[in-house]
Order: C-alpha cells, then structure tokens, then sequence
C-alpha cells in the first residue's frame, strides 16, 4: 500500500503565496513606531531584533506578515528576517498565551523540584510544551537556566521572576493568572500581558507607576564574588595543608573598611536592598518534597 504525499504531510501544489500585508492603520501605526527604533541605530539592519518585538507586541507571536513589514522597513529580504527570527526562541512562531509560564528544567532547578513542576503544570492545564490552553491565557515551556540558582527551582511569567516554587505553589499561580487576580513577582516589576511585555522589549518605556523602580538581584550565594571583589566579604574558610586539615579562622560579620567604618556582611538569608526581596510565593509541601527521599539503595 502506498500513501500519497499529502497523507504524509508533503505539499507538492503552488508555492505559499507573499505574506499579507497590515491593515494601513495597523501600518500607519508600526511605521511610526518602526522609525523611533531605526533611528537608535547607525545600521538600520541592527534594528531587526527590536522590530521582531515590535510585531510580537501586535498579534503575540510573529506571524508573516510581521516578518514582511521588518523586511520591508529595513530593505532586507523576508529570508533574512525569517532566518533570525527562527534562530531565537523569544520570538514566538504561532499564536501563543498572554502569559508566558516557563518552568526551569535546567540542573539545579530539575533536582529541586523543576522537573515535577513541569510535568504536573502539563497534566494540571491539559497542554504539552510550548502549548496553549483552551482559554488563550497560558503558553507553558520549560526553559533553560535564567541565572537565578539562589531561588531554585524557578518559575518565570513573561519574564518575571518567582521564586522556590513548589507543585502546588505553581498550580495556584497558574489558576490566578486564568482567572485574572493581581499576581506579584517574587522579584522585578509587575506582571503585564506577553503582548506588553513584547513591546517594552522593543524599547518602550514602561510607563505604569512603580514598573521601572521595582527591580530584582541575584541571590547572596551568587553574589559572593562580587564581595569578595570589593573587599566586603569576611575571610573565607582557610585550609592548612598537612597539618591535620581545614581550621575556621575568626570571623567577624562586621566587615572593616579600609577608613576603619564597618559594614554589615548581609546573611545568606539577606538580600543587599530592601526593594528586591523575595516575597513568600509558596508555602511548603511535604507531598512534594524536592529532592530525593532516600538514599541511592534505600527502600
């Protein structure tokens, strides 16, 4: 038995037509937005990762249409823009969410619990990778390390920051976000749409009270270095070769300035500013505990 090209999913008809173009309003409207852009760079082409946000923020996702208008605007050929614009997984191919729930599945944030929060978000929304729920609310991905260890394991909604997750703690985060309650980043600034989002990665200004103010830092364990780069952290733990091992030398957690001022070394418990620490996301949940149970042979 044979099967024909389309039953395997080949198209052998007409070549796909030239990509629509915007509405002239819709156009009118990106031109002038599209010239505020071009004119930050001294090579226009330099312009085509703030663009490819810029038709994000229109649709959610890049459509062909958008990648003709970058074309257009900067005189390049719709395969150059296509061949970025499938290179970077920022930019989304096909209709996606207004929020964008990525799971860390990276290694810390797997052995702390990312995995189990991953697979049980897909059976919870009924979606798989990179899908969308019924309702257009969440577009669920597992993504790749987002340097933020310290809070492991990680869960990001369009960017934002929320911190030590749990199963449950994550199940209750999505069930806001598709009924529309407040929902506060752990760190960083408020939460706004994918499409919002999409436009202030173009280069907008955000411009809700409060959103450029809020920030977010790494964790103290990360910060260790920079410290110690400054001169701020305490001696660290000094081990004597041959001489029956490491010894704690004194330290005291008032470091001193070379003006003799001392300066308090934060815990690592502490975060260096009032403004970016973390709020409690979660609460704890036993019948998730990240991390093995038993030891490797144990019943």
């Amino acid at each position: 038995m044979t099967t024909s090209s389309s039953e395997r999913g080949v198209s052998l008809g007409m070549p796909e037509l030239p990509a629509p173009a915007y509405p002239d309003d819709v156009r009118a409207r990106l031109e002038t937005d599209a010239r505020e852009i071009v004119a930050r760079y001294p090579d226009s082409r330099s312009a085509l990762l703030p663009l490819l946000h810029l038709v994000q923020s229109e649709e959610g996702h890049v459509t062909r249409t958008g990648m003709r208008f970058c074309a257009d605007v900067l005189g390049l050929t719709t395969a150059e823009v296509t061949a970025v614009a499938t290179f970077y997984t920022m930019y989304r191919r096909r209709p996606s969410g207004d929020y964008q729930v990525g799971v860390c599945t990276n290694t810390l944030c797997a052995v702390m619990g990312g995995d189990a929060i991953f697979e049980a978000l897909q059976e919870y929304l009924g979606v798989g990778n990179g899908e969308t729920t019924d309702d257009g609310k969440i577009t669920l991905e597992h993504i790749e390390c987002n340097a933020a260890c310290d809070f492991a394991p990680v869960v990001m909604v369009n960017w934002e920051f929320f911190d030590n997750q749990t199963v449950q703690s994550a199940k209750r985060l999505v069930d806001d976000l598709r009924v529309g309650r407040d929902v506060l980043p752990t760190r960083g600034a408020p939460l706004c749409t994918f499409k919002d989002t999409a436009r202030i990665l173009a280069g907008f200004p955000d411009e809700r009270p409060g959103a450029v103010e809020a920030s977010g830092s790494a964790g103290p364990a990360s910060l260790v270095g920079l410290r110690l780069a400054r001169g701020e952290a305490a001696p660290a733990r000094v081990v004597h070769p041959r001489d029956g091992g490491p010894h704690d030398e004194p330290q005291d957690r008032a470091v001193q300035e070379p003006q003799g001022r001392k300066v308090h070394e934060p815990s690592p418990t502490e975060h260096l500013s009032s403004h970016d620490a973390p709020q409690e996301t979660s609460a704890s949940d036993p019948a998730h505990p990240a991390g093995p149970t038993a030891e490797e042979g144990e019943g």
